[in-house]
């Protein structure tokens, strides 16, 4: 067995790190997982309050998932996607079953971003338009396709490089921060820049618009109540498609099976992935309503994949979403989120550097301030360098306590495994609460 200080050396010589300069990367060996905790090779415990990247939704180590897989690996491990095999044909029907409304088709992919990509193909296959319209602080994926119809910064290193006849809306803060205007009013005013955008880009030159169905890696910022509705609206006037990202919301992360629910509405599409497997394996699908799946039905549909429908990763998805269901963990996640709004008010008289925590279910964020008064963030939205100094202390200090979460600007992610426990969010909250000391010394 590799030491641990072998394990780090070999994978930083031989192997890549994503989103980072390879020679400051510091990953952390981790020699096994289970439930909400990792364990490094010093028998260290960390407490994941991320789900890994917001996607480890059941917890680790659930042997439950991998007796399913080791069965599927003993029936058959892989079919070209032109065969099905009888755990293609449950997955797919129990996915029709959990998504509501028309949603009855799945096109198995790899992970999110192909889902995405696969779904700007398909939106543009079925109206014979070409324009896709996203957000600008949205992130769809590490893809040209899914970095093109998103604003993540991450992006601009490949903005020569990005897809064509993409377009990019700010969401509608400079409205609803009009505090003298009524709520009907700044949702008024919001929609109609939406539809002058619309009529910029040719209405009929649009194929769809791709949100996600509750904000992620950028703030978790929420939509303001009835802009979804508003937006698919304009969808349904314009013949536009609406394409709803569930990559990180999906699978009972916010309280309900995706979080497009919680706004009243149903897609057109729906990208999954990360909750589909509990990341157990690699796998995505792209649900897809009866309508567009019937264009199909005589008419060859150009998409494919080499791993569309492989057996071994559909089972590890299959018994996740049985287990979602046995172990109750989306009514878990309801309640977790009430207890956690209420410790994280109980914090507040402690830190004043907190600022606003905005969470839908266990999908939450929050602010550290700089500057009380204004509500200054203690480093900007795509902060570098120096900016980031006292971002990067405390995310030290939270990593030196034994917990692991994404610190990202001013934001602390806070997503914990839907199968957390009042006692487990306790003992984050209270690592926080100490790397929140830092925060608070540099407060003006």
């Amino acid at each position: 067995m590799l030491s641990k200080e072998q394990i780090v050396s070999d994978s930083k010589e031989f192997s890549l790190f994503s989103w980072s300069a390879q020679a400051s990367a510091n990953p952390i060996a981790i020699e096994r997982a289970e439930g909400v905790y990792l364990y490094d090779y010093d028998g260290t415990k960390i407490i994941d309050f991320s789900s890994g990247l917001m996607s480890v939704n059941i917890g680790h180590g659930d042997q439950r998932v991998t007796a399913a897989v080791v069965e599927q690996m003993q029936k058959v491990s892989f079919v070209t996607p032109s065969c099905t095999t009888e755990i293609r044909a449950k997955l797919a029907k129990k996915l029709a079953e959990i998504c509501p409304g028309h949603l009855n088709k799945a096109f198995f992919t790899l992970c999110g971003t192909s889902s995405v990509d696969n779904a700007i193909k398909l939106a543009r296959l079925y109206t014979g338009r070409h324009k896709i319209i996203g957000r600008y602080r949205a992130f769809h994926g590490g893809s040209i396709g899914g970095m093109s119809v998103g604003g993540d910064p991450r992006k601009l290193a490949n903005d020569s490089q990005q897809m064509t006849n993409t377009v990019l809306l700010d969401d509608p803060y400079y409205f609803f921060g009009m505090t003298h205007l009524d709520e009907a009013t700044k949702l008024s005013l919001s929609l109609e820049y939406v539809e002058r955008v619309i009529h910029f880009e040719g209405k009929t030159n649009i194929a769809a618009f791709i949100f996600e169905g509750e904000s992620g890696s950028s703030g978790c910022l929420h939509y303001p109540k009835g802009y979804l509705k508003g937006i698919k609206a304009l969808c349904e006037k314009y013949g536009i498609l609406f394409i709803a990202d569930e990559v990180m919301s999906g699978f009972g992360r916010t309280g309900k099976w995706f979080g497009f629910e919680n706004h009243d509405i149903i897609p057109d599409m729906v990208c999954m992935a990360k909750g589909l497997t509990s990341s157990y394996l690699p796998l995505g699908c792209l649900m897809v309503s009866d309508a567009i799946a019937a264009k199909f039905d005589n008419t060859p549909m150009m998409i494919g994949l080499t791993y569309n429908a492989h057996p071994v990763t559909m089972a590890a998805a299959l018994a996740v979403i049985n287990i979602y269901e046995s172990d109750n963990l989306i009514e878990n996640t309801r309640k977790m989120s009430v207890y956690l709004e209420s410790k994280i008010k109980e914090m507040r008289a402690k830190h004043p550097s907190m600022g606003a925590f905005r969470n839908t279910g266990l999908l939450g964020c929050l602010d550290i301030l700089k500057n009380k008064t204004t509500g200054e963030l203690i480093a900007p939205y795509n902060a570098t360098g120096d900016d980031l100094k006292v971002t990067n202390l405390i995310a030290g200090k939270l990593r030196a306590l034994g917990l692991y979460t994404f610190v990202r600007w001013g934001y602390i992610f806070i997503a914990p495994p839907l199968c957390i426990t009042e006692a487990e969010i306790d003992e984050g909250l209270a690592i926080i609460s100490e790397a929140l000391l830092i925060a608070d010394t540099h407060l003006v």
